[in-house]
């Protein structure tokens, strides 16, 4: 593998043969996937746990904690793209499309730097 930035499709691709040649398939139901997804992000958050964010800021200049952050966030992101993989769901359309959604959500006129809260909701038109 080179350093090279890979593309989305690369990445299902990689994702897919590393499943295939291990006869893995049968084990990647939907909820099993999504069990997995959840797993890993209590590893990720475990990581943050009793941290303030200066001393999350601060961890970061580690190695050893970088890398673990790193490797728990890729772990996060290949099982949701597995799992959007085994349920058909093109990634790229479906975040462009809940992008358009959020665009209209939250218009820039209204929640500039405002915390996207249902406290700062507006009111429907």
């Amino acid at each position: 593998m080179g350093t090279h930035s890979l593309s989305l499709e690369e990445i299902m691709s990689m994702i897919r043969e590393f499943v295939k040649e291990r006869d893995w398939e049968k084990f990647h139901k939907p909820s099993a996937l999504a069990m997995s997804v959840s797993i890993e992000l209590g590893e990720l958050l475990e990581l943050f746990q009793w941290k303030s964010d200066d001393e999350i800021l601060e961890s970061l200049k580690e190695k050893e904690y970088s890398d673990a952050v790193r490797a728990e966030v890729a772990d996060v992101l290949i099982y949701t793209l597995r799992l959007a993989d085994v349920m058909g769901v093109d990634v790229a359309k479906a975040i462009a499309e809940k992008m358009e959604k959020n665009i209209a959500k939250y218009p820039v006129e209204h929640w500039d730097g405002k915390a996207p809260s249902k406290l700062n909701r507006r009111e429907p038109e």
